[in-house]
């Protein structure tokens, strides 16, 4: 179905008689520009870039950084941020191996994006938990002994 959808696309495209840029369209469930947001929009893929900002870094030291992501979680991040052409990954004839990931210029397009996002996560932090503490609470208070809504 994508290959379907990439192919029109690019069919429309020729056609113009004056081609204009590519119109990608995010909520088209077929757009390839959602795996771009699925992985942007993902908590390590945050936490990652925003860690290689400050400059290249090993596997180890990223581990350290980013609390509580796991070994394969974290090489799942990094190896789809490398396919996705954001990082960079040089490996070091060493033994043991050393292994180094960096930024690529495409991957710095999204610092400040990305940076925006975490800073505001940490600044509304304490709305955010009220606001869901209160929602609980609602909900809680609207169950019925057989625990549904009251409608």
């Amino acid at each position: 179905m994508l290959y379907r959808y990439l192919k029109e696309t690019m069919e429309r495209y020729k056609q113009q008689e004056t081609p204009q840029p590519l119109a990608w369209n995010a909520y088209n469930s077929l757009c390839p520009t959602r795996q771009v947001l699925n992985r942007i929009a993902d908590k390590w893929t945050v936490l990652v870039v925003s860690s290689l900002e400050s400059g290249t870094k090993r596997f180890s030291v990223l581990r350290r950084e980013i609390d509580g992501v796991s070994q394969k979680m974290l090489t799942q991040t990094l190896r789809g941020l490398e396919r996705d052409g954001l990082v960079t990954r040089k490996i070091y004839a060493t033994v043991p191996p050393k292994v180094e990931y960096s930024l690529t210029p495409l991957g710095n397009t999204l610092v400040v994006l990305l940076r925006s996002i975490r800073v505001w996560s940490e600044t509304h932090i304490e709305k955010v938990m009220s606001a869901q503490e209160n929602y609980d609470s609602e909900i809680e208070a609207n169950l019925d002994p057989d625990n549904t809504l009251d409608s």
